[in-house]
């Protein structure tokens, strides 16, 4: 038997001209060695990483693969590196996504007319997109039946004032729903139109009647406008230098992992 000497431990394994199958002790002495005095370990993990979770993950493959000497301890080790950039990849992944997602958000004005393209009145303009993406389905089919009963409303009172006669003025305010109203007064009080029939009608047609059609086909076409803005969001073209980093990783596992296999298939047959 012939040892490895190191600066806390002494790391057994076989001699060349001898067949010493691994025993319990010498697999544990090589696992205390590579956990606490690994050569890759102490570069792998940097200042703002959790040292325990790369350790948990170094000692399950100790567990898994058992290595009996400097050699194997060393590849299990470098697998463990491996594993541990592929997370940074996934991380790296996920922000280079958020990134984009941001910026998607903030350009419902170009996102949402294309998620829709051949939909008429689907500007964008003054939608917060980050909102559109955060409703649930059932808060779409809520939103989308309100924007219908509005707009119904909001058509019942621009008939009445095209057919006018005597108090068309009170009959089409009272057919707008008590939001539409509220809205209606703030633009008197602010003496952006004069509460006259000829005002509230042009109110309908400029500001009521285009934000009750364009909710509605918002909310129509959400999962178009959800699809839409993911796709842009992803930047695939971002991320390729993260896939070819990953495949090499890929490729660096398989390689560590089948010369492994091969070092305890040979001494298996010492």
């Amino acid at each position: 038997m012939q040892t490895l000497e190191n600066d806390s431990a002494v790391i057994p394994f076989p001699a060349n001209d001898a067949a010493t199958p691994a025993t319990t002790s010498n697999y544990e002495a090589v696992r205390f060695n590579a956990i606490q005095h690994g050569i890759l370990s102490r570069y792998t993990v940097l200042a703002h990483e959790d040292a325990d979770e790369y350790g948990a993950l170094l000692s399950a493959l100790l567990e898994e693969h058992q290595p009996a000497g400097a050699t194997e301890a060393h590849l299990v080790e470098e697998l463990a590196g491996i594993i541990w950039r592929k997370r940074r990849v996934l991380q790296a992944e996920g922000a280079t996504i958020n990134q984009g997602l941001k910026g998607a958000a903030r350009n419902a004005e170009g996102v949402i007319p294309a998620a829709a393209p051949f939909e008429l009145g689907l500007s964008g303009k003054g939608t917060d997109l980050r909102e559109l993406m955060g409703m649930t389905p059932e808060e779409i089919a809520a939103r989308q039946r309100d924007a219908r009963h509005d707009l119904d409303a909001t058509n019942k009172a621009a008939a009445i004032l095209r057919r006018g006669g005597a108090n068309a003025y009170d009959k089409a305010l009272r057919a707008l729903l008590p939001d539409s109203r509220d809205w209606w007064q703030e633009y008197v009080e602010e003496e952006e139109y004069p509460a006259t029939a000829e005002g509230l009608a042009e109110f309908i047609r400029k500001q009521l009647e285009p934000i009750c059609i364009t909710t509605e086909k918002e909310t129509r076409h959400h999962e178009a406008i959800k699809a839409q803005t993911l796709g842009e969001g992803l930047q695939v073209h971002r991320l390729e230098k993260l896939t070819r980093y990953e495949t090499h990783l890929d490729r660096k596992f398989e390689r560590t992992l089948s010369m492994l296999v091969k070092l305890k298939e040979l001494r298996g047959k010492r």
